[in-house]
């Protein structure tokens, strides 16, 4: 299962917003610095009303949504890279996450202490993100040094290697994008570089600003800073009470805050859309069901999703889109007029079909 790391500097409200994506408290929170010092790790589902009108449609006992993994990990200081904070430790559970969630606090609190003394949202991405950066530079300076006999011995993979390496090594002493192709990043995959993984930004903001983001100066200052990255507003203080709320309390809550949906739920799909990931279903009476799979994932692979027997042994797989299904009223009528069709082992997974897969092993 993949998984996304909450990462950021002490204080800004990441294990608060942790338990509220999980839905409980194991992740402890508190007002100090390191109140996290192991990993807290919780199944999160991914929202979607969508499987709400298949179970109606088909009358399921149950629905079971799609789900990965969400990683609270210890705040980061500067000079985490060199040992400062948790240092190592904090890094090494980084490097373990497929995808990162930045959480930069926006907001303006005198009882609660930063560890820098004041509030720059800028500063404080910039400060996570140069310590990862060092961090990496740590890991190739002392990859390159183990590979150079082989490099030297005339070996042209660890060459090819070596090449990749020092691209990404000049590309972070001079502070520019690292640019690398899929065959590039293939090759230095096992290297787990905190600099190569996709990441989102949660800003923090207050309870009052959520309903209008535009007031909040730090969150704007980020979100001009980063113009091709998701900032996505939450409120780890309202996010808390939505735990204790029922689902229509939480609604009539939002509502009174002019606020349209919770910044979790949002944060979720983000996440779940920047690990690279997509949901198609199954329908039964027993149970409508979402399945994760990498996009892009042609129907073998998906079938596998299921059972591994599914992938080894397809056959065919019998699609209906999700529009059609719904237009259609039931697979029968969608088989009758035409919209349920067969397709083979090239066929690429789309967004939201409703396959059954046929199988032999």
């Amino acid at each position: 299962m993949l998984s996304a790391g909450i990462v950021g500097l002490p204080n800004v409200g990441k294990s608060t917003l942790f338990n509220a994506l999980i839905r409980n408290y194991k992740a402890e929170a508190a007002n100090f610095p390191f109140c996290t010092i192991d990993p807290n790790v919780g199944i999160v589902n991914l929202p979607d009303e969508r499987l709400e009108t298949l179970r109606k449609l088909e009358n399921s006992e149950k629905i079971i949504y799609a789900g990965f993994e969400f990683v609270d990990i210890a705040g980061l200081v500067k000079g985490a890279s060199e040992g400062a904070g948790l240092g190592n430790k904090f890094l090494s559970h980084i490097r373990e996450v497929d995808a990162i969630v930045y959480v930069i606090r926006c907001f303006e609190d005198k009882d609660i202490h930063h560890v820098d003394g004041s509030i720059d949202s800028i500063r404080d991405f910039e400060t996570i993100s140069f310590e990862l950066a060092l961090s990496d530079l740590t890991v190739i300076k002392k990859r390159i040094e183990k590979i150079q006999k082989n490099c030297k011995a005339g070996d042209k993979a660890y060459q090819i290697e070596e090449e990749i390496l020092k691209k990404i090594e000049a590309s972070i002493e001079n502070i520019s994008p690292i640019e690398l192709d899929n065959e590039e990043k293939a090759v230095i995959k096992h290297l787990n570089l905190l600099s190569l993984k996709p990441f989102l930004v949660a800003a923090n903001l207050k309870e009052e600003e959520l309903a209008e983001t535009e007031k909040n100066t730090q969150y704007i200052k980020l979100k001009n800073h980063l113009p091709n990255i998701n900032v996505i507003p939450v409120s780890a203080k309202i996010e808390a009470e939505l735990i204790e709320l029922t689902e229509e309390e939480a609604k009539e809550y939002l509502l009174a805050l002019n606020v349209k949906e919770s910044g979790i739920k949002t944060l979720i799909r983000n996440a779940f859309d920047t690990l690279g990931l997509m949901t198609y279903f199954t329908v039964g009476p027993k149970e409508t069901r979402a399945w994760t799979i990498e996009k892009n994932s042609k129907a073998p692979k998906a079938a596998g999703a299921i059972h591994s027997d599914f992938e080894r042994g397809f056959i065919k797989a019998e699609i209906i889109s999700f529009n059609d299904f719904v237009q259609c009223g039931s697979k029968a009528k969608a088989r009758e007029v035409g919209k349920l069709r067969l397709e083979g082992k090239e066929y690429i997974v789309q967004e939201a079909d409703i396959i059954e897969f046929k199988f032999n092993v």
